[in-house]
């Protein structure tokens, strides 16, 4: 079993910054990667990025690459999304969730954190 919690949303104005943390436990054999995915209003779920299990990360959206930064600890237990130059447009849920070696799939998602920004 996998337990994933997200925490660290709120609002704030734009041009602020949040980071989000994505607290994984459990069975983490065979993980391939951690993403963070967001959901705006009236919008379906896209990928933000991801932190490889070497540590690589890789960003899915322009619109964030440059302002949105995606670390973690050093016992691989906790997963950041430090995101700067918060825009209304970022206004979303958050969530993370967890790619498996072979898997086409994220699985084992968390509730997520709503980010609000506002202009």
């Amino acid at each position: 079993q996998v337990h994933v919690v997200e925490s660290g949303g709120g609002l704030v104005q734009a041009g602020e910054s949040l980071r989000l943390s994505c607290a994984v436990s459990g069975n983490m054999f065979n993980v391939a990667a951690v993403g963070w995915h967001r959901q705006g209003p009236a919008k379906e779920r896209e990928l933000v990025g991801l932190i490889l299990a070497n540590g690589a990360t890789g960003y899915a959206l322009d619109s964030v690459k440059g302002r949105f930064t995606i670390s973690r600890d050093d016992a691989k237990t906790t997963v950041y999304l430090q995101m700067n130059s918060l825009k209304p447009e970022d206004t979303a849920v958050y969530y993370c969730a967890i790619l498996r070696k072979g898997a086409t799939k994220y699985e084992h998602w968390g509730r997520g954190t709503q980010v609000t920004v506002s202009s």
